[in-house]
């Protein structure tokens, strides 16, 4: 055992104090660079070990090393004063560490109590999901969050501070016996932060062993019982909160003093710059006087959903206004975009770094060229060197650290983004700034950095709207502050004159005046209940709507497309399309596609027809293993590509494609299975009735409810949705999400070979040509239904009427001898008529969402 493990373990010792785990000299490399060094520090069981330091200081290497994301590269996690191994963050949770990320491992697309279960679901006696006990453990622990919303909410309908709180429910559910907490009020209001403060105080009455990373000194030094700081990879020291007071621990952050943290300004304000008169928009603020002058820093304070960033969006022109107007200069101007805010010198740096703010593919360069572009492609042609001559200048002045230009900005830290942000809108030389919680999630020495810049450009007299959820950042940095609760102005401050005490008790006293939009979808979510016709306000009414549109004309003009033999056939090809649409699905809801399922079916067919064939005695058993051996075969050779070779599914599935339909071109060599070469038991798979209802129907009924059962009622089909929704989210959590996209190829090959089976013994006569263009119905059929392209969501109905809309339409155009010529422009049409109902309800759910969170 190294030296430092010996010094741990006697410091537990000494004091009699259960160490339930520790980092002993931990050291973690990535490539060359080190991001932490020798670094041993224990967490106590009923204490709070707060962890300091600057962006890209290690913290967040410590979380991972402790979550078992990642391994030490020397050194050891200590588990009960034993040396431990995490391979993975499974390995962490099965030792009772729970940890709160810095930024959630959240699926939106499922509901809240899946989010909160999700990796450790409970089992009902068929090994099944007990979705009964997931939504009763997820109301208790949403209850003990102070999180009042239906378990069983989707839960990307909730605001970010509601999801904040499910990621803290989420690891109150692992009952753990060690909480580490990233960054876990970064999102949340003053009341929630005060919630999560009320539990952390009761764990700590039972024992549990905590670790919190946050940059909020006023956060640290109330919940802490020990601090440990960490400056460039290193630990700097660990001491009781008593012996180190706040100016001592940002030195050991900064190394060095950072007594500015809100420097002094004395300059004079200059003319008034912009005006806003009566602005109003509905669901978000109301009547908005507001005036900004030259040099001046207006604060906009209040509660997470009081309508603030709102206000900037207006402002800069995203949203546009029900009321009121907006003055330049004392002449009033209308924003249509924030194109035409950009003209006007106006500026916006988001709160959402990561969604809006930053392209986090892209390159610094790139990034902070953006809004520049046109003058970086002066003569049409893009210019690097003209980029870098253009943005180096104020990446200079931010004191990036960064390795080149070309660094993609994902790999800097927090800090560092925030920087390229700033830098890339202050290279636009606006007149007014609105800087929307610009040192969220940023340390210290880089927040000290950011207010010197503001005031700096305050003194040169730029006109700045500050939005700071930090109460402290307001008063220190503001001439004077703007109040808003609910939407609506409550209070006005002149600098001298705010107090904490004053800004909070105007952010929330009591007004009367709620927003009846607001109130009625708060009251619409909180009564939430499941329903027989809940499918209507979803995607599936624009596709029966669409279905409806082409049967009821159609049949009107040629009623046989009623008739007992069209329902027949029309069936058994929708019986086909649907088992294909269906492997379809499952590739595409972990964020893929394959576009070799066509030449799956056809090989598969081709094949199982040559053995029946060759094996008539055999007939039903050898093609039926025959078609579904190839189709495995075929997805899994997809699937290790994708994710061994790290290669886009869509590149590996064209090339795939054609390697399937060229293999089957050769092995028949021109050569036709018609339906006197096959056995009859082989044609009669498919042909006979049951009820009068044809077999393979049946069939299709079967396989999906086998893929309802997988996909809904088992951990790991919740656990493909979750990795299509969220796969750097999934793995934090310990979800093996490469396992999982390569299980999606492995089914839906077994699909499409089983459908390649039934598509020989339905169409009889067999040859390489099958099924060809035949993945763009397919694609068509899972994408129309519901599935969507960025992974993460679908329903099996969804798909059912997206088969049948696009067969239907088929049909009944073939019926009423419209041309061929127009069956894709129509089939176009509709498509678009589905997914613009299923656009205008999403709208809808959205503004109802965002009424919600004011």
């Amino acid at each position: 055992m190294h030296s430092g493990a010996h010094g741990v373990a006697a410091a537990a010792a000494t004091r009699n104090v259960a160490v339930p785990v520790a980092l002993v000299q931990a050291t973690k490399a990535f490539g060359g660079t080190i991001a932490l060094k020798d670094a041993s520090f224990e967490l106590r069981s009923g204490e709070v070990l707060a962890l300091l330091g600057e962006n890209g200081a290690g913290k967040s290497t410590c979380v991972k090393l402790l979550a078992g994301v990642h391994s030490p590269t020397s050194g050891h996690v200590e588990v009960d004063g034993k040396p431990a191994v995490f391979h993975t963050p499974h390995d962490a949770q099965a030792a009772g560490i729970a940890v709160m990320h810095q930024h959630p491992g959240l699926f939106p697309d499922l509901s809240v109590a899946e989010n909160i279960y999700l990796g450790h679901m409970p089992r009902d006696r068929f090994g099944g999901i007990d979705n009964t006990a997931m939504l009763a453990g997820a109301r208790q622990v949403l209850a003990t969050v102070g999180l009042d919303v239906p378990a069983a909410t989707r839960l990307g309908t909730l605001r970010t501070s509601e999801q904040q709180l499910v990621e803290i429910a989420r690891a109150l559910s692992l009952d753990a016996r060690v909480l580490i907490m990233d960054e876990p009020t970064a999102a949340l209001s003053q009341r929630e932060v005060e919630r999560l403060f009320s539990v952390v105080a009761d764990l700590r009455l039972h024992g549990v062993a905590m670790m919190f990373v946050g940059h909020r000194m006023d956060e640290i030094f109330r919940i802490a019982d020990r601090i440990a700081v960490l400056r460039d990879g290193r630990l700097i020291g660990v001491k009781p909160k008593a012996e180190l007071g706040r100016a001592a621990s940002i030195s050991m952050m900064v190394g060095r003093e950072v007594s500015d943290l809100y420097p002094e300004r004395d300059h004079a304000t200059g003319a008034l710059v912009l005006e806003a008169r009566g602005l109003s928009r509905a669901g978000g603020f109301a009547g908005i006087d507001l005036k900004l002058h030259a040099g001046e820093v207006l604060g906009l304070g209040g509660l997470v959903g009081s309508g603030r960033t709102e206000i900037a969006r207006v402002l800069f022109g995203i949203d546009q206004p029900d009321a009121g107007e907006i003055l330049i200069d004392g002449e009033a101007v209308r924003f249509a975009s924030a194109r035409d805010a950009m003209g006007a010198r106006i500026a916006y740096v988001s709160e959402d770094r990561m969604g809006q703010s930053l392209v986090m593919d892209f390159s610094i360069l790139d990034n902070a060229v953006l809004p520049i572009l046109d003058k970086a492609a002066a003569s049409g042609l893009y210019s690097t060197d003209r980029a870098i001559d253009l943005v180096a200048d104020w990446l200079k002045r931010m004191k990036l650290r960064f390795s080149g230009y070309g660094q993609p900005v994902k790999e800097l830290s927090g800090g560092n983004q925030q920087k390229v942000v700033l830098a890339k809108w202050l290279r636009t030389e606006p007149r007014v700034l609105i800087l929307d919680e610009p040192t969220q999630g940023i340390d210290v020495g880089t927040k000290a950095e950011v207010h010197a810049m503001i005031a700096d450009l305050s003194a040169q007299g730029m006109a700045i709207l500050l939005i700071s959820s930090e109460m402290p950042e307001l008063i220190g940095m503001c001439d004077r502050i703007v109040v808003l609760r609910e939407g609506r102005q409550t209070a006005e401050f002149a600098r001298g004159e705010a107090t904490q005490e004053k800004v909070l008790e105007a952010a929330t006293k009591t007004d009367e005046r709620v927003d009846p939009a607001a109130q009625a979808a708060r009251v619409s979510l909180k009564d939430e209940k499941g329903g027989p016709f809940d499918f209507l306000k979803r995607r599936e009414f624009g596709l029966l709507a669409a279905i409806l549109a082409v049967a009821i004309p159609v049949t009107i003009l040629n009623p046989r497309m009623v008739s007992a033999a069209n329902l027949t056939a029309v069936s058994m090809d929708a019986a086909l399309l649907v088992v294909a649409a269906l492997a379809q699905m499952l590739v595409l809801i972990t964020r893929n596609i394959d576009l070799s399922i066509a030449a799956v079916i056809g090989l598969s067919a081709y094949m199982a027809a040559s053995m029946v064939q060759a094996y008539p005695g055999l007939d039903i058993g050898i093609g039926l293993a025959t078609a579904c051996a190839v189709g495995v075969v075929a997805g899994l050779i997809n699937g290790l590509v994708v994710t061994r070779g790290k290669i886009p599914a869509i590149v590996v599935t064209l090339a795939s494609m054609s390697i399937f339909r060229g293999f089957n071109s050769i092995w028949a060599a021109g050569d036709q299975i018609s339906a006197d070469e096959v056995t009859q038991a082989w044609l009669d798979m498919t042909g006979l009735k049951i009820a009068g209802v044809p077999l393979i129907v049946v069939i299709a009924i079967v396989i999906l409810c086998a893929g309802y059962v997988l996909l809904y009622r088992t951990a790991i089909g919740r656990e493909l949705f979750a990795t299509g929704s969220n796969p750097d989210g999934a793995r934090l959590i310990g979800i093996p999400v490469d396992r999982r996209i390569l299980l999606a190829f492995g089914m839906a090959g077994l699909l499409g070979g089983l459908c390649g089976a039934l598509w020989a013994s339905r169409y009889a006569t067999i040859d390489a040509r099958v099924a060809l263009g035949f993945e763009l119905t397919v694609i068509a059929s899972a994408v129309v239904g519901g599935v969507a392209i960025r992974g993460g969501s679908g329903t099996l109905l969804g798909i059912i009427l997206g088969a049948l809309t696009l067969l239907v339409i088929k049909n009944g155009l073939t019926l009423v001898r419209v041309d061929p010529l127009w069956l894709q422009g129509v089939y176009g049409l509709v498509i678009l008529v589905a997914i613009g109902i299923d656009t205008f309800i999403v709208r809808r759910a959205e503004q109802a969402r965002q009424a919600r969170a004011r």
